[in-house]
């Protein structure tokens, strides 16, 4: 995180560096699908995603997390969704504990069932965690602030260049579907890392579309 800017955050922001206050909120929120309170995590490939989600989870005491890296593949890049309701969000729906299939990305198949508790939190972290079809059943959703050619270069130096024909799909593949079912504009809140920690602001009301759902209806008491 050095290569970001030193200079301190906006009035309007709020600095989270702990997550402390953040997990806070969440946990005082009505829960948006079954019992649980569902906390989308969105944003580009490489954003930061993984490590906010694992982080915010230790915040709440080891919330559960669901990678949609894992019901994702590589036939299906974008076509997770079937399998989200059907193993996850049906389950919490009847306040049951659900179980999905993980995908295996290198011998490129699903393997054993994986436990996943409804519990007060569960995070759903991964491009296209605040889509359209998953809206519905989140209580939060956080947008990882940063750029589509910033984040793909840093996931392209993460992951090398034995990975660089993924990358070049993948780039493809995710501008077309924020172009058809884009997150940003109904986060609940933009997340920017910092050199340590995190500036977490508000989404703006005026930027939502007419389609938001209800995870925005009770702002005013959390703004986050």
């Amino acid at each position: 995180m050095d290569d970001l800017p030193a200079e301190g955050p906006p009035a309007e922001a709020r600095p989270a560096d702990d997550l402390t206050a953040v997990a806070a909120r969440l946990r005082a929120l009505p829960p948006s699908c079954g019992p649980v309170r569902l906390v989308g995590v969105d944003g580009h490939a490489g954003s930061g995603k993984s490590t906010f989600a694992t982080r915010l989870a230790a915040a709440l005491d080891g919330a559960p997390v669901l990678r949609l890296d894992d019901l994702a593949s590589h036939d299906a890049l974008f076509d997770w969704l079937p399998r989200l309701k059907d193993q996850v969000i049906e389950a919490f729906v009847r306040g049951a504990d659900a179980s999905y299939a993980p995908y295996d990305w290198t011998s490129r198949r699903f393997t054993a069932p994986r436990p996943l508790p409804a519990a007060p939190v569960v995070l759903v972290e991964g491009v296209g965690a605040g889509r359209r079809g998953v809206r519905p059943y989140l209580a939060r959703l956080f947008w990882m602030e940063r750029g589509a050619a910033e984040s793909w270069e840093r996931g392209r130096r993460r992951d090398g260049p034995g990975l660089a024909s993924f990358w070049d799909g993948w780039t493809v593949a995710e501008t077309r579907h924020f172009a058809t079912d884009p997150s940003r504009p109904f986060s609940d809140a933009l997340v920017r890392e910092r050199r340590k920690g995190y500036v977490i602001r508000p989404m703006p009301p005026t930027t939502a579309r007419q389609d938001q759902t209800l995870t925005r209806s009770d702002r005013s008491e959390a703004p986050y």
